[in-house]
């Protein structure tokens, strides 16, 4: 279905000229003009096209979606990645007086009904939701009854497998776009090639000439690569920094090392902070929260930090370890001179963490054995045609890490073995806000009995009750839904407090598709050559550090953008300081004798546990210091030989180990 198919009987707005678009602009937010690129985006959508707008970080994506949808007649539902990304953008609307919210994890029981009122009377013009949200089975009920005027999916190259971010939750989206009937839709991203953009687009229908690409070449950021030793970086870090005025992020790979170099930074006298993914919410939105107000100077963090800064004076950003790829680093230092005032932009290079940030990579290729146990978990647990899982409990069974297990079910969706039907929480719980007796008085006789019903099937605990939904159908014929229904309607009369845990996925399978022969090796092949993709993504990364011509010219080319100058004058090339990258010393590796007693002690512990013998690979991952459920389970953190060979690239430790395994004892 095309854009124009979904848009037949949608009331689209009157042509408007575009000095009444500024007046509006000026009216509603108090602009005098459009950015770049804007204009042509709201311009689109209002005449009834969907539309796709990529723009270089800090350059206004969020206004096209934000001025459109205060001129269509239904709520605007808004997809993003991040937390911080909502809260941000709800700040600033709620600054204009413009009625949005989110649902997300922080909100109260209260919190959320109020916004779900708020959107059934109309009131609501944004809703921003996380794409995992749609697996909610209480969301999915509430959204399909809201009319819809437009979908927004920010940081939209998170659909597209050839893209650096790719999240198999997204691909779904072109899905609830469809069933939802929502006519408009608006991609918004910062970095896209020229394959994942036509990716994008295709996947929701949105035609080449409107997709929207402004210039990516930002003439105020000076790029620098400066080789330099791992004993060094922190001496070469001081002199960038005494150099630099204003507030800046110093980017790390590690969380130890965000720690580590902000201390030391203290200790040289600069005011400084660690930030990353392991703080607690409150203490992570703190420093946020003292960065954008100037009261911290300097952020050491990973990457979990920056999504959701709209920080327009950020004059310096320092890689201190390798981003994971073009398109990250592009997104780093996007972060900086928002304000179009010269910022400064430095990478510590050399070849230390390349291993660091391959592992990554290779930590999230499920093995063909794994594969296998999806599989035959599959053929095992279907019953009447349909498959039940809990996605951590298939994680610990397959050992496979949530997010490729996430990537494979879409994998087997995409070859139809399996169609989602839906999600329930196997848990739903509730608690009375006002007596029993006196919400039964509330309905009539009919839906008495059936609340009655309910309440009779709920194992009360002191305050909280739980649902036996399967004892209700059976004594009843209650269908869920409707059971779900009635608790969701006393929700939103707080006449009791509902809560719902362990989300429980089920799909439709088809044993045709699922008794083919060779299905996990297919599977495993497609993981193999994603993995060898990335890895390749990791190479390009350092050809780009070392090339010896302009850096700012060959980035924007590799994000299509033709018209950036050959040689800029700011960047370490043109300055005429050409970059090569190598390894502070080389690394070094334990002896033979130290691997194998490594490996006896893992398998010793394995067997403990009643495993059987571990395959290569997961030797391979023990020795560097990746993460697995089966790791997890087995605590092999104690063990002596965990990470032993962090240091070293995984291709190579895999062929060490394969060479003592063919050596004669």
């Amino acid at each position: 279905m095309g854009d124009k198919d979904l848009f037949m009987s949608y009331p689209t707005t009157p042509s408007t000229q575009a000095s009444e678009y500024t007046s509006l602009l000026q009216q509603q937010f108090g602009f005098d003009g459009f950015r770049q690129g804007q204009h042509e985006v709201v311009s689109q959508l209002l005449s009834g096209h969907s539309s796709l707008a990529i723009f270089p970080t800090g350059s206004g994506k969020s206004l096209c979606y934000q001025f459109t949808a205060l001129q269509l007649p239904h709520l605007t539902l808004v997809v993003s990645p991040l937390l911080a990304l909502i809260k941000d953008q709800l700040s600033f609307l709620h600054e204009k007086g413009i009625k949005a919210a989110s649902i997300d994890s922080t909100l109260t029981p209260e919190l959320t009904q109020q916004v779900m009122r708020d959107a059934r009377s109309g009131e609501l013009k944004l809703l921003m939701v996380s794409v995992e949200r749609f697996k909610n089975e209480r969301f999915r009920q509430f959204i399909q009854s809201i009319p819809i005027s437009m979908l927004v999916v920010d940081e939209a190259h998170c659909i597209s497998e050839w893209g650096h971010n790719f999240r198999p939750d997204y691909l779904k989206l072109p899905d609830y776009r469809r069933e939802l009937a929502i006519p408009l839709v608006l991609l918004l991203t910062a970095t896209a090639t020229r394959k994942v953009k036509l990716d994008m687009a295709a996947r929701f229908d949105i035609k080449p000439q409107h997709i929207v690409q402004t210039g990516f070449y930002r003439s105020n950021l000076d790029l620098t690569v400066l080789p330099v030793a791992s004993q060094h970086k922190l001496t070469a870090l001081q002199q960038q920094l005494n150099h630099f005025t204003g507030a800046g992020i110093v980017y790390v790979t590690l969380q130890h090392t965000a720690e580590d170099v902000a201390a030391k930074l203290c200790q040289m006298g600069f005011d400084a902070s660690a930030y990353h993914a392991g703080f607690e919410d409150e203490k992570r939105q703190q420093i946020q929260q003292d960065f954008m107000q100037g009261k911290i100077r300097i952020v050491v963090a990973t990457i979990a930090f920056g999504m959701g800064i709209d920080k327009s004076n950020i004059r310096f950003v320092v890689h201190y370890d390798l981003p994971k790829s073009i398109e990250n680093y592009c997104q780093e230092i996007g972060r900086a001179g928002r304000d179009g005032q010269l910022s400064h932009c430095v990478t510590l290079a050399n070849l230390d963490g390349i291993n660091t940030v391959e592992n990554f990579v290779y930590g999230d290729t499920p093995e063909l054995a794994s594969i296998t146990a999806v599989i035959d978990n599959i053929r095992e647990e279907t019953h009447n045609g349909r498959w039940e899982l809990q996605l951590h409990q298939l994680s610990n069974v397959s050992n496979i890490r949530q997010l490729p297990l996430k990537t494979l079910l879409v994998q087997l969706e995409m070859i139809g073995v399996i169609k989602p039907l839906y999600a329930y929480y196997a848990d739903i719980s509730y608690r009375f806000i006002e007596p029993q007796a006196q919400i039964l008085s509330q309905f009539s006789p009919e839906r008495q009995a059936f609340l009655n019903d309910i309440f009779t099937h709920t194992q009360m605990k002191r305050v909280w009750g739980s649902l036996d939904f399967s004892a209700l159908y059976q004594a009843t014929g209650a269908e869920r839904t409707r059971v779900l229904a009635a608790l969701e309607y006393l929700a939103s009369q707080q006449l009791i407090e509902l809560e719902a845990k362990r989300v429980t996925d089920v799909y439709q399978v088809n044993a045709e598709v699922l008794a083919q022969g060779h299905l996990a090796d297919e599977l495993h092949q497609y993981f193999t050559d994603k993995e060898a993709k990335e890895v390749a993504r990791i190479a390009q990364l350092v050809r780009f550090f070392e090339l010896t011509t302009c850096l700012n010219y060959n980035l924007a080319r590799y994000f299509d953008d033709n018209a950036a100058p050959q040689s800029c004058g700011h960047c370490s090339v043109c300055r005429g300081q050409m970059a090569k990258l190598a390894y502070s010393e080389e690394p070094k590796w334990p002896d033979d004798a130290q691997l194998k007693a490594d490996l006896h002690e893992l398998e010793r512990l394995a067997e403990s546990k009643g495993l059987a013998s571990l395959s290569l690979d997961t030797q391979c991952r023990f020795l560097a210091g990746m993460t697995l459920p089966l790791f997890t389970r087995l605590q092999v953190r104690k063990l002596s030989g965990y990470g032993r060979c962090e240091y070293l690239r995984y291709a190579e430790i895999k062929a060490k180990l394969a060479q003592l395994v063919d050596a004669p004892c």
